[in-house]
């Protein structure tokens, strides 16, 4: 049963609100005094996706759900999708358009951080419909 749920909307090339969303949600798991590791692990992942969907998707979502036993994210957009995810998932690999490296993005290493940073990480991602990545993060008892 989830204890909390809450969703953000991401608008394509926003770069000025871009992280705002991961912000919030770092905000919230603090104030929840969840392990600092956790959440800088959950901000790294929902500032990555919410720049992936800035860049690459259409209009997004940021949804954040948190139990007693794990927190999730799903980051789902209405872009282009990704034609080749075992191309994309391979460290350095990008589609960053010349002007999104002058801002400094394009490194290639967004999903492979995102999957890094995550106890489950899934991605599902169609040509012309979209992508939705899914990831979970487990809170330990400790």
């Amino acid at each position: 049963m989830t204890a909390f749920k809450k969703s953000f909307n991401i608008k394509k090339r926003d770069f000025v609100r871009a992280g705002e969303a991961s912000i919030k949600i770092q905000n919230i798991l603090k104030l929840l005094n969840m392990d600092q590791k956790l959440i800088r692990r959950i901000a790294i992942c929902g500032y990555e996706g919410e720049m992936n969907v800035v860049m690459h998707g259409g209009d997004g979502i940021l949804t954040v759900e948190i139990d007693i036993e794990k927190i999730m994210l799903d980051i789902e957009d209405n872009g282009v999708g990704i034609e080749d995810i075992e191309l994309a998932m391979q460290k350095g690999y990008s589609t960053a358009t010349e002007e999104h490296r002058e801002m400094g993005f394009g490194a290639g290493m967004g999903l492979p951080n995102m999957k890094a940073n995550s106890d489950d990480f899934k991605i599902e991602s169609e040509k012309g419909k979209g992508t939705h990545v899914h990831m979970e993060f487990i809170v330990s008892a400790d």
